[in-house]
């Protein structure tokens, strides 16, 4: 797996960022003190659950020869919103999956199985550790 390199953030949100020879933005939106200029930390997440839920799908579905045309995944983040006192809430991340082609309800049911067996969405689900090391 390559490293994921992020450079910036120290006088605008912009960042830029490199998985191998990969190029990417990420930014905030203008609303909130960015220039957009392109997804937000938290929109790339929800876009890597999105990716992974599709070719996990796609993968399955070819080994099985389903005539799976396609796969249309939409992800959202709903932030907790949590009353005082109250125990501490969690966001929640919605996935709504949309398989195209002539497939039976039989196949339609283990293709969502499948997506929960995404590796982005096992990590997410899971307890993981960060570890944080900062150079001297």
């Amino acid at each position: 797996m390559r490293t994921a390199i992020a450079r910036g953030g120290a006088k605008a949100h912009k960042v830029d960022l490199g998985v191998g020879d990969l190029a990417l933005v990420a930014d905030e939106p203008v609303a909130d003190g960015g220039t957009d200029l392109g997804p937000s930390p938290t929109e790339l997440l929800c876009a890597a659950l999105a990716a992974c839920t599709a070719m996990t799908v796609g993968l399955y579905a070819r080994r099985k020869g389903w005539p799976l045309e396609d796969t249309i995944v939409h992800v959202d983040r709903v932030a907790a919103s949590g009353e005082p006192g109250a125990p501490i809430p969690k966001d929640e991340i919605h996935r709504k999956i949309t398989f195209v082609g002539p497939l039976d309800d039989e196949q339609r049911k283990r293709l969502a199985d499948i997506a929960e067996k995404c590796p982005v969405h096992k990590i997410l689900v899971t307890a993981n550790v960060v570890r944080t090391h900062v150079d001297p």
